[in-house]
């Protein structure tokens, strides 16, 4: 797997970038240096567009800690027909988030406040997170939020594999790469065994 960020995304994901760093400056909601961001915050989100074609017109996707929207911006501005929610405890952030969907605009893209395990249920058809826990705890945050068999993307390193699973629950490894910061997994996480 490779990621790729579409050519049409190219301008509002500009406009992104200057933002978060126009907010940086007073908020401090990032240590990466600007020269870094595009990679690691944008590039490393595409990785995931892919898992999103099977997903039909209306669906929910919940980005589980969020921080500045990343991967949830790029996943809603490349797909406005899905409804993108960015997940995280940390108001300060969701304010720039939702900043950001006004003025790119991403009309999709909802922010979303509040400690998982405190939330009622997002009923979400798609899960994703990024740097947030261990596979054990995400499977059990996407347990309470996600729909029942639907599947949840944690973008991880290379030593995801060390990550306890908890029982009936499945890992399937993507593995792909970053251009200077190298090797980088898509754990795909599903439940082989519903609670009744």
């Amino acid at each position: 797997m490779e990621p790729r960020l579409p050519a049409a995304l190219n301008a509002p994901l500009g406009r992104f970038l200057v933002l978060l760093d126009r907010w940086n400056r007073t908020h401090a909601l990032t240590a990466l240096p600007p020269g870094e961001r595009r990679e690691e915050l944008l590039l490393d989100a595409a990785i995931l567009l892919p898992f999103l074609e099977g997903l039909p017109p209306g669906a929910r996707v919940a980005d589980l800690g969020t921080g500045m929207g990343c991967p949830a911006v790029v996943l809603a501005l490349a797909r406005p027909d899905l409804e993108i929610l960015a997940v995280d405890a940390s108001t300060k952030k969701l304010a720039f988030v939702r900043q950001a969907a006004l003025e790119l605009p991403v009309p999709n893209l909802k922010a979303i406040h509040g400690r998982l395990e405190e939330l009622p249920p997002l009923g979400a058809d798609l899960g994703t997170a990024k740097a947030l826990g261990a596979l054990g705890q995400l499977a059990g945050w996407w347990g309470r939020h996600g729909k029942a068999g639907s599947p949840f993307l944690a973008l991880k390193g290379p030593e995801w594999a060390h990550e306890p699973l908890p029982m009936g629950w499945m890992a399937t490894p993507h593995p792909y790469a970053l251009p200077t910061r190298g090797q980088r997994v898509v754990v795909e996480l599903r439940q082989t065994v519903q609670p009744s």
